[in-house]
């Protein structure tokens, strides 16, 4: 089983232009990525795909690998899927979104396990416990219903499902990693996007809208991803509270 791992990392990005550049503590965000998805013993190559200089520039200094693409494609998938064509010998092709600076190698471990676990599901996803008082209402935070096989019922940035009766249900926090069998990840670049895709502006929908099934992985617990400036503050912020929890236990354990 060979699994490669794509970071999709665009400059152009409208809410953030330049995101992936985007210091960290003392790292730019792809580095963080990087650095993350090449700790994960699973992996066979880790690539950075691009469609700008500066950023394939970057990535090259602090030693990664990078591979130009097209600068029309619409979604990172897209991008992800131009990358896999070149790599035939991969079996898995992993989607590490660019702008999970601090995902960690034990989530990338969960997305794959089925692969490595003998299976060969289309694609699959990570699921995390959802917050029901904060996040279910949220429209930032994208919620993923499941069936009893663990498999996408539907995702959706609204509160679902509506419970008009006291209970509970197969509902999680999604979280935007995703792994494809390297044959359905081609195939998938060449479906026509979706009318819910559309809607939601969420294009693993457009899996679902053509009868294919996403696995979802559990996982035990979200990370901060960075789409705004606004993430950017709090991602820094958490960083630097970090770094002075580190200097606290340090100074205790002398």
């Amino acid at each position: 089983m060979n699994i490669l791992a794509v970071i999709p990392a665009r400059y152009a990005s409208q809410r953030f232009p330049a995101k992936p550049l985007a210091l960290i503590g003392n790292r730019p965000m792809v580095q963080w990525v990087y650095e993350a998805a090449i700790a994960c013993s699973q992996f066979d190559a880790v690539v950075v795909a691009t469609e700008d200089e500066r950023i394939a520039n970057c990535v090259r200094q602090f030693g990664g690998t990078v591979v130009m693409t097209s600068p029309d494609h619409a979604t990172g998938t897209d991008r992800v899927a131009e990358v896999a064509q070149h790599y035939s010998n991969m079996d898995v092709v992993v989607n590490v979104q660019g702008d999970q600076p601090f995902v960690t190698p034990e989530m990338l471990s969960q997305l794959v396990a089925p692969y490595l676990q003998g299976q060969s599901p289309e694609m699959t996803t990570l699921g995390c416990p959802l917050n029901m008082q904060d996040g279910y209402p949220d429209s930032n935070i994208v919620k993923v219903l499941c069936d009893r096989s663990g498999h996408a019922l539907y995702f959706s940035r609204s509160p679902i499902p509506y419970f008009r009766n006291a209970g509970t249900a197969p509902v999680y926090h999604h979280l935007g990693l995703y792994a494809f069998r390297r044959d359905f990840l081609l195939h998938y670049a060449q479906l026509e996007p979706t009318p819910l895709e559309q809607c939601e502006a969420l294009e693993q929908l457009r899996v679902l809208e053509y009868g294919f099934k996403i696995q979802v992985c559990p996982t035990q617990k979200m990370v901060l991803e960075v789409n705004t400036p606004e993430d950017w503050v709090n991602a820094n912020q958490f960083v630097t509270e970090q770094a002075k929890r580190k200097t606290s236990l340090a100074a205790v354990i002398r």
